[in-house]
């Protein structure tokens, strides 16, 4: 038994080539859609960094979904190429296959704009609160200081408060190395977003080849088909024109042989 064919969805029990590309088109749509929730989160999260409630939970939380929105970017770049080259099917109209494609396109475009404002945001806000508490704290990080330190743990000075604060000062060094990290991850997936939009850019100019070729064709066929009729119009006409010469023809030849059994007949009886 043979697989179900209606709508042309599957020929022979496997996916026709129309409902592999509405598959490919649907999941594109559908990581668009991801792509908007998600730079929506990351918005509302922005507001807080720097703030009092900004913490590590919210950091982490910041940085895997600005992350996993990147690389859900890419992905739907590389299914969006795959689409631009997906050979239509002869019952797709081309002009249609082309609005789809390019609607997918221009809101790709603009979801991908907002995931870059969003990271760029994220980026700076980051680096104000790194340059705010390396202000705050001249004695950041410094191996002089922390030498210095424990010189004073090792003279019995103030032991415990001194001990203390190391320890906070690590936690503090620790924090700020991960924000370090993390801006180094966005401004690295930035780089990734600048080169999905050069791809993008490409995109657009094979793609407007690829559908006037397409059409191109659509016409060519049409205007062969057009000249078929006519060409089939013109035999038929040339066709309708010899048959009323041979009637024209036969009937003069009857009135001639008429006219001869006539005059035969009359010089017989003379």
């Amino acid at each position: 038994m043979e697989g179900f064919s209606g709508n042309g969805s599957y020929q022979n029990g496997t996916p026709s080539k129309e409902a592999e590309f509405q598959r490919l088109a649907t999941n594109i749509g559908s990581n668009i859609q991801k792509i908007i929730q998600n730079v929506s989160s990351m918005q509302r999260m922005l507001t807080q960094i720097g703030t009092s409630q900004d913490n590590q939970q919210l950091q982490n939380q910041l940085h895997q979904i600005q992350h996993y929105t990147n690389q859900l970017a890419k992905d739907t770049s590389k299914q969006l190429k795959d689409l631009n080259n997906f050979p239509p099917e002869k019952s797709l109209d081309p002009r249609q296959w082309k609005l789809q494609r390019e609607k997918l396109h221009s809101d790709f475009t603009r979801a991908l704009d907002s995931f870059q404002r969003a990271q760029r945001q994220a980026a700076q806000k980051e680096k104000d609160v790194i340059r705010k508490y390396k202000s705050a704290n001249s004695d950041f990080a410094g191996p002089n200081q922390q030498q210095q330190n424990l010189i004073d743990i090792e003279s019995g000075a103030n032991n415990q408060s001194r001990t203390q604060a190391m320890i906070e000062e690590d936690a503090s060094i620790e924090l700020l190395q991960e924000r370090e990290k993390a801006v180094r991850q966005l401004e690295a997936d930035i780089t990734d977003v600048n080169q999905i939009f050069k791809d993008l850019a490409a995109m657009v100019h094979d793609q407007g080849e690829l559908v006037d070729s397409i059409e191109e064709n659509v016409e060519s066929a049409a205007i062969s088909i057009t000249a078929g009729n006519e060409q089939l119009r013109q035999a038929e006409r040339y066709q309708n024109k010899a048959r009323r010469r041979k009637v024209c023809l036969g009937a003069t030849g009857l009135v001639v042989l008429i006219i001869l059994i006539i005059i035969i007949i009359v010089s017989a009886k003379n």
